[in-house]
């Protein structure tokens, strides 16, 4: 399946060599408006095929090149700064998006979009309407990456706390990417059993302490993130790829990824991450994962502020 990246920035060139590395897609096509800097991010990445998967990379500054993709990537618009929240973001990026969305729908238009620009779950919902009204596309084949790097995040600390692989974790992060997310605790589980039991047995208990660590580790992260080297990458390039993979290989995958919902908590039509079904026609299932009170006025909590984001812009 050819994928095709608009914004060769930092997050566009790690999402596309991290299909490179997992040998996702069958051609990988850069776009950005700086054709030189698209050119010269996907000689770089085809430079590291050799080592990884043999996909070709090309890449320029034309909306044309991205005929016949079934995925396209979005990870243009501004940067965010660091202190600003992705909330911030919003009016910053709303014009970029407009501009672009139907030029890729116009060069692709069989393409699942898959948006990784900040504030994600707001321009995700911005790009699903613009999509509806430009093209005629179904809310499924918009994903935001929402979730998906928080959710991997929180699996990796609870797992470096309890001393096994993240992969034996098995945790979600559910709402906005950002400061209102929230952890769902009550409903981990390690190696097939209840986080509490298997914590007991591995001598490594998850106090309230613990639990308070792990929530600033992970709902701070992007934070600290920016404030050390100015915007993350790696960890959004790895779960784009990931997701990309999921689509590609038609896996009907779960993970958390943002989409338009109809309705989060009496919250109508709010656009933010819940596990959903992942395969090569977008989403399927949405999940609704049981919750505990705390997290049910959490995740409600959490839809008021994108929806009120989205009010705001007019969308």
């Amino acid at each position: 399946m050819k994928i095709g990246i608009i914004g060769a920035g930092q997050v566009g060139a790690a999402s596309g060599y991290a299909c490179v590395l997992r040998g996702v897609g069958s051609q990988l096509v850069l776009v950005d408006k700086n054709a030189d800097l698209a050119r010269a991010q996907a000689e770089d990445i085809l430079h590291a095929t050799p080592f990884a998967a043999p996909v070709p990379v090309s890449g320029g500054g034309d909306y044309a090149a991205l005929e016949n993709a079934g995925i396209v990537m979005i990870a243009a618009g501004v940067a965010q700064q660091p202190g600003e929240s992705r909330l911030d973001l919003l009016k910053r990026n709303a014009a970029v998006f407009e501009d672009i969305v139907p030029r890729i729908l116009d060069a692709a238009p069989e393409a699942i979009l898959l948006i990784a620009s900040n504030p994600v779950d707001v321009m995700t919902h911005m790009v699903t309407h613009i999509a509806a009204r430009s093209h005629g596309i179904a809310p499924s084949r918009i994903i935001g990456s929402g979730t998906i790097l928080d959710t991997a995040r929180f699996r990796a600390l609870l797992a470096a706390h309890l001393g096994v692989s993240s992969h034996s974790v098995h945790a979600y992060v559910l709402g906005e990417h950002g400061d209102s997310e929230v952890l769902h605790w009550s409903g981990v589980s390690v190696g097939n059993m209840p986080l509490t039991d298997c914590a007991a047995q591995l001598a490594a208990p998850v106090t309230e302490d613990i639990r308070a660590q792990i929530d600033s580790g992970v709902r701070r992260a992007a934070a600290r993130i920016i404030a050390g080297k100015g915007a993350t990458w790696f960890g959004i390039g790895a779960g784009m790829a990931r997701l990309a993979q999921a689509i590609a290989d038609d896996e009907h995958a779960i993970m958390t990824c943002s989409m338009l919902t109809p309705d989060v908590g009496g919250v109508k039509n709010v656009t933010l991450s819940l596990p959903r079904t992942v395969s090569r026609s977008g989403i399927g299932h949405t999940l609704l994962p049981p919750l505990d009170n705390s997290e049910k006025q959490a995740l409600a909590e959490s839809a008021k502020i994108l929806r009120a984001a989205a009010d705001s812009i007019g969308f």
